[in-house]
């Protein structure tokens, strides 16, 4: 029996030499695929230099300065779209871009802005993310009443009007005042107050609020012992009237020490600005005889103490007078014509001085 001779079996290389053909289209590819990310790799260096001079090239504003406000809750899109309506910039599209490639796309503050000179579209970028806002300016004075005080209000052209419409008692409700009282007569600092343009009344007046409740504070800390005054409402209601009745700023402690010798005897205080007051649009510039007469809860000619309300803003210099008099015995005083009063103790002296500086005699 004969045997039968196995085959062996034909096996392949792992790595068949390649043909002439295959070898050169692998090689083509290998090139394609190089040049094309050498292409796409150019073009970004070139875009991203484009995009970098962009962000960093003044902005195209034909003049200076530029003022726009952005609302609550504008996004980038619209407010690259507003700034491109304005003027300010050329391509809203690429200021969007910019802004979400930079992380600031959802980071704008509402406010006011101004553009004073060239200006960067990052630039631009940083102004309305940091709230770089344009200020607008709240003077109030010395004296004024809530009369004047609402006027210069309804005057100011920055301000969003939401207080025109509230009564005294609502207005001090909405500044946070929890006392209950009914009149906001004196119950707001004269001072100048910085605000971002578009700001709300009520927002200013919550300051002017909150700064006269820290000084009244203050000087009632600060008060002299065995005053007639109660409360720091009744110092303020004195401060009211020292700041109206002061002509020259040195008198204010002894129109103070005339006012507080008066309230301890249980004397009349008789400050005609007081009378005033309580005449409000009535009064037409000349105090009368009859005016004196006339009883009212301002009169303090015919009534007794203090009058229920300040009549005025005070000042610090009037606020610290009034809780700190000069050391005086006065009971009157008189103005002198020139800015300063005269101070007496007695009537026959005063009534001295009223011929000499009022009447001329």
């Amino acid at each position: 029996m004969s045997k039968i001779r196995k085959r062996p079996r034909k096996t392949s290389p792992k790595n068949p030499p390649q043909s002439p053909a295959t070898a050169t289209t692998t090689s083509w590819l290998a090139n394609l695929l190089g040049g094309l990310i050498l292409i796409v790799f150019l073009i970004a260096v070139i875009a991203g230099g484009w995009f970098w001079r962009y962000a960093h090239a003044p902005l195209a504003i034909e003049r200076y300065p530029q003022e726009f406000t952005l609302e609550h809750g504008t996004s980038m899109k619209a407010a690259a779209r507003q700034l491109a309506e304005a003027g300010i910039v050329d391509d809203p599209q690429l200021l969007s871009w910019l802004a979400r490639f930079t992380g600031q796309a959802a980071r704008l503050k509402a406010g006011s802005y101004e553009l004073t000179g060239p200006t960067s579209p990052l630039q631009l970028l940083d102004k309305l993310t940091e709230g770089d806002v344009t200020l607008g300016t709240l003077t109030l004075i010395e004296g004024w009443n809530l009369r004047q005080l609402r006027a210069a209000l309804a005057r100011n052209p920055d301000l969003r009007h939401d207080s025109a419409s509230l009564s005294d008692a609502e207005l001090l409700q909405a500044v946070g005042d929890q006392s209950g009282r009914q009149l906001a007569e004196g119950m707001f600092f004269p001072d100048t107050y910085h605000f971002a343009k578009g700001s709300s009344e009520l927002a200013v007046l919550k300051r002017a609020y909150k700064s006269l409740q820290q000084n009244l504070a203050h000087a009632w800390e600060a008060r002299s012992a065995n005053l007639p005054l109660s409360t720091p409402y009744e110092a303020l209601i004195m401060a009211s009237l020292v700041e109206k009745e002061t002509g020259r700023p040195s008198d204010r402690s002894l129109i103070a020490a005339v006012f507080v010798n008066r309230l301890r005897i249980g004397m009349r205080l008789q400050t005609d600005p007081a009378v005033i007051y309580g005449m409000g649009e009535q009064f037409d510039g000349n105090l009368r005889k009859a005016d004196l007469l006339a009883d009212g809860p301002y009169n303090t000619y015919t009534r007794a103490g203090l009058p229920p309300s300040p009549i005025a803003m005070p000042g610090m210099a009037a606020l610290h007078a009034a809780v700190n008099p000069a050391p005086s015995k006065a009971l009157y005083f008189v103005a002198m014509g020139d800015g300063r009063s005269y101070f007496s103790e007695t009537l026959v002296e005063h009534n001295q001085a009223v011929r000499r500086y009022q009447l001329g005699k």
